[in-house]
């Protein structure tokens, strides 16, 4: 346990929860700099395949910038806090992380926070929760991702909407824009996040990192046909090159479950 955040692993599963619900799971530098460590440590170790974070309590998964921490600072140092290089969870600005994560959202999810599920790869939300970006509303922009990757999930209309308004969506408009992959009754909300990491864990890790990999760089790719040369793909190469493309159709042909290695 951190002094920010807890961890818990089950099996090839990590769980991250991000522990300041005194302040809505707001995060300042050093809570930052802790997530991103142990992210760090999700990205190196080789028996932890996928991960859910998500915040502690009822209200908040987070509420992003710890904005009083901020003015605090400002009024003893008159400097502001540095951030991170992997900015708002570890996460907002991590571009090297082919294992999937998997965002919990248990209540609000403004800002950073935000832009923390919006850099997972799938978002389970409470029916409870809320989204925002709501920096401009204090003279901020979403400077960790959220501007660009709102408007690359969802139609840009919509995207502005919320954008240059800075208002809140339910976790159900959420859903229906498309940002949000299942919303569940907020009792169900873990059980329901262990079920997509389950359901990804039954999978080949190999495939599932080439799928995340090649997913997240053909998108910078314009013409389909270049993009569909997946042999450029390091993660695709070294699934076929792996023990568990050999596993994989050997388990089906014997009607068992695979015994994925992951390498």
């Amino acid at each position: 346990m951190g002094d920010y955040s807890k961890t818990e692993t089950d099996g090839h599963l990590l769980i991250v929860t991000i522990n300041r619900p005194e302040v809505y799971n707001a995060l300042h530098p050093m809570a930052n700099q802790e997530l991103a460590d142990i992210f760090d440590g999700f990205h190196e170790n080789p028996d932890l395949w996928v991960a859910i974070i998500t915040g502690a309590g009822d209200k908040a998964f987070s509420a992003g910038n710890d904005l009083k921490y901020h003015a605090e600072l400002r009024k003893k140092t008159g400097k502001s806090p540095a951030h991170p290089p992997r900015r708002m969870g570890g996460l907002a600005s991590r571009f090297d992380l082919d294992k999937p994560v998997i965002a919990a959202v248990n209540g609000v999810a403004m800002g950073g926070g935000f832009e923390i599920a919006l850099a997972c790869d799938l978002i389970v939300a409470s029916d409870k929760a809320t989204f925002a970006l709501p920096e401009p509303k204090v003279g901020l922009a979403a400077g960790s991702g959220g501007m660009q990757r709102l408007s690359r999930m969802v139609p840009l209309k919509k995207a502005m909407g919320m954008l240059l308004t800075g208002r809140h969506v339910s976790a159900k408009e959420g859903f229906e824009l498309g940002f949000v992959t299942e919303v569940v009754p907020h009792a169900e909300l873990m059980s329901a996040a262990r079920r997509w990491a389950n359901d990804i864990l039954a999978c080949s890790p190999m495939s599932v990192r080439a799928t995340k990999q090649v997913v997240m760089r053909s998108l910078d790719v314009p013409a389909l046909e270049t993009a569909m040369h997946n042999l450029d793909y390091p993660a695709f190469v070294a699934m076929t090159r792996s023990g568990d493309t050999v596993e994989g159709p050997k388990a089906f042909a014997e009607k068992r479950k695979p015994a994925w290695k992951g390498r």
